[in-house]
């Protein structure tokens, strides 16, 4: 009798051990589906600011408010912080912007520009002023196309905390 009353006895238990622990795995699954879905939400928040700041740099260089050498290096700078489905390979995208930012991405720029000896920074400002000529119509035309492109992507979320 001692017997079996000890191994109903240990049933029991091991049948709640492992119902805690049916439940514990349950829990940690429900726990990182949850941190999944704030990752892709924190994400998706990232990339819709990423591309409403592309979108006003863009209309900014497509008004001519700002050099189109300055305007290709932080667009091009800045869509490399995109994350996930979201993201393009911007050099076979947009060519010509691309083309642009590695002529001119070395170049001096600020207080190092003001550093640099006069001959040298008329240079620079020769190379980027053929470079932007050249490329002028065409860095526009791909600006337009990039302002187009990231304007439905960018869905605004508002993340509040739980």
């Amino acid at each position: 009798m001692n017997v079996t009353l000890l191994a109903i006895v240990g049933g029991v238990i091991i049948l709640a051990l492992a119902s805690y622990a049916g439940y514990l795995l349950l829990q940690l699954k429900k726990q990182k589906e949850l941190q999944q879905h704030h990752t892709k939400l924190a994400i998706d928040k990232r990339n819709a600011n990423i591309f409403e700041n592309v979108r006003i740099l863009c209309m900014a260089g497509i008004q001519g408010q700002c050099d189109l050498s300055e305007i290709s290096i932080r667009v091009y700078n800045i869509m490399d912080y995109v994350q996930g489905e979201e993201r393009f390979d911007f050099d076979k995208e947009f060519p010509a912007t691309s083309e642009l930012y590695h002529l001119v991405k070395d170049m001096a720029r600020g207080d190092d520009r003001q550093q640099l000896a006069k001959k040298e920074r008329m240079k620079q400002n020769l190379e980027r002023h053929k470079a932007e000529s050249r490329l002028e119509q065409t860095v526009i035309e791909e600006l337009k196309q990039l302002q187009e492109k990231v304007q439905p992507l960018n869905n605004q979320i508002n993340i509040q905390m739980i």
